[in-house]
Order: C-alpha cells, then sequence, then structure tokens
C-alpha cells in the first residue's frame, strides 16, 4: 500500500527582519513545492529534499550557499549532510569552499565514497578530483553578509555577545516521505557571522511522534543552554510538524497537494497547489 507523500522545509530558525520575511516565506514555499512535484511524480524522498534545499540554497534570503554568512576572516565556509532512510546511508560535508550547493556535495560524498563526512581542505580536493562545479568566493557573498560582517569587525566582539543570538543566522532543511514508505532528510547552512575558521556546528535529533520529538528537543535546548531554536520533523505514517521557540521561522509542507506554510508563531496558511 502507497503512503502518502509529504515534504517539509524550513530557513531557519532565528528573529528574521521584516525586510526578508517576505522572501523568506516564498523561499520556503518555492522549496516545498519542488520537493513535493518531485514526490508526486514518483520520485524519491532523497531526491525530494535535496532538491529543496538546493532551491534555498540558491536563495539569497537564507543562509546557506549563496547566502552564507562570512567567518572570522571574511570567508565562507559551509556544511551540509543528507540522510536516506532507505538504506540508512548518509553524507556530510563540512569547512567546504567554492561549492555553492553542498547539499549535492554531500549526496556525492555518500553515493561516491566510503565515507560518512569529508571535511575543509580534503573535501575540496575530493571535489576538485570528481571536476565537481566550482563557484568563484564572491559570487557567494551577498552585501548583507558583508554589512553584518563588517560590524563584527568594528566592535570587536563575539559573536554571543555583540547581538541577540536570535539575530544569529541559522541552518536550512528539508525532510520527506515519498510514496514507497522512505524517509529523507537534507540540512545545509553557512553557520554563524565571525564563527572561528573551522568551525561546525549542528546535529540531527531522533525522537517519537513529529510533535513530541519537536517539542522534547526544543524545551531540552531551553532548560539545558538557555538556548532557542526550530526544527522540522516527518514520521514514517506521513505524520509532520513545524515547530519554534525563536521569534520567526518560516517553514513550509506539503500533503495531498495542499501547501501550509507561515513565518510567526501560530501562524499558518495553505494553499490548493496545480500540479
Amino acid at each position: 500500500m502507497d503512503t502518502r507523500p509529504v515534504i517539509v522545509v524550513h530557513g531557519g530558525a532565528w528573529a528574521i527582519p521584516d525586510d526578508l520575511a517576505e522572501r523568506s516565506k516564498i523561499g520556503v514555499k518555492n522549496a516545498a513545492t519542488c520537493g513535493f512535484s518531485i514526490l508526486a511524480n514518483g520520485g524519491s524522498s532523497l531526491q525530494a529534499v535535496e532538491a529543496a534545499v538546493r532551491i534555498l540554497e540558491d536563495d539569497t534570503a537564507f543562509d546557506a550557499g549563496h547566502g552564507a554568512v562570512l567567518n572570522a576572516d571574511g570567508d565562507v565556509e559551509l556544511d551540509a549532510i543528507i540522510m536516506d532512510g532507505k538504506n540508512l546511508a548518509v553524507g556530510a560535508v563540512s569547512c567546504i569552499k567554492n561549492i555553492a550547493n553542498p547539499v549535492m556535495f554531500a549526496r556525492t560524498v555518500m553515493e561516491q565514497t566510503p565515507h560518512v563526512m569529508l571535511t575543509g581542505t580534503g573535501a575540496n580536493k575530493f571535489a576538485e578530483k570528481i571536476k565537481f562545479e566550482k563557484t568563484p568566493t564572491r559570487e557567494l557573498v551577498t552585501e548583507n553578509a558583508v554589512k553584518e560582517w563588517e560590524q563584527y569587525q568594528k566592535y570587536k566582539q563575539s559573536v554571543t555577545s555583540l547581538f541577540n543570538t536570535e539575530r544569529m543566522h541559522d541552518t536550512v532543511g528539508a525532510v520527506a516521505i515519498d510514496s514507497k514508505g522512505n524517509t529523507a532528510c537534507a540540512t545545509s547552512t553557512g553557520g554563524i557571522t565571525n564563527k572561528m575558521v573551522g568551525r561546525v556546528g549542528d546535529s540531527p535529533i531522533i525522537g517519537e511522534t513529529p510533535e513530541r520529538a519537536a517539542d522534547q528537543a526544543l524545551e531540552y535546548m531551553k532548560n539545558k543552554v538557555h538556548g532557542r531554536g526550530g526544527l522540522i520533523v516527518v514520521s514514517k505514517s506521513g505524520e509532520w510538524a513545524a515547530r519554534f521557540t525563536t521569534k520567526r521561522m518560516a517553514w513550509a509542507s506539503v500533503e495531498n497537494r495542499i501547501l501550509n506554510y507561515g513565518l510567526n508563531p501560530g501562524e499558518k496558511f495553505q494553499e490548493k497547489l496545480d500540479l
């Protein structure tokens, strides 16, 4: 019996400023729609989450790929991971440079190497070996990223003390289940502005039901480190959740050709897709 395909995406949990709010909503809607069109046509959850995250990496509204923030040296270092529930395969890359779509490279690591993660110089050497497309750093750096980095340099303060941590950008991601019942997820990030060179963040969280897993993870974060965040979850049966404790998180999901999306706490809009 076929499973009902579902995809959920997010564009980062943080205090999204008003000038990025509409772009963020449009971006996650586009990513979710793209991913679901693959599922609706019989594609795999792995293909869907990769495509959705690529959309977000190509959108400068998000801290991934073309919209990534700058590290302490004013450079771009990117991280990404992709996981295939069908065979429990994983591919990850960290601290890579000059690659616009790290999620594609993470999948390449998963499928073309015996390793789970490649990082830094070694990862980029592998990219050169297989002739993976390179993108000049200048094409990945946005005007907003430069302005934000310059503020840190001007005041010479740490990333945690200069601004409220909710002002920091965040990871983008997607999770999906396809008609065959296989799940997959992918994330991509440029990290946080003025991060130490070589810094790698983020880790997967595995929980119970979607809502309970999401709420428990966020509650643990709040109690343990007084932090805020957000996450998306989909269960084997197609139940999904998008939860966050930050001021805003752009998210979108598609099931039964119904697009759900939101940005602010308690907000949920719906649109019928014509696919």
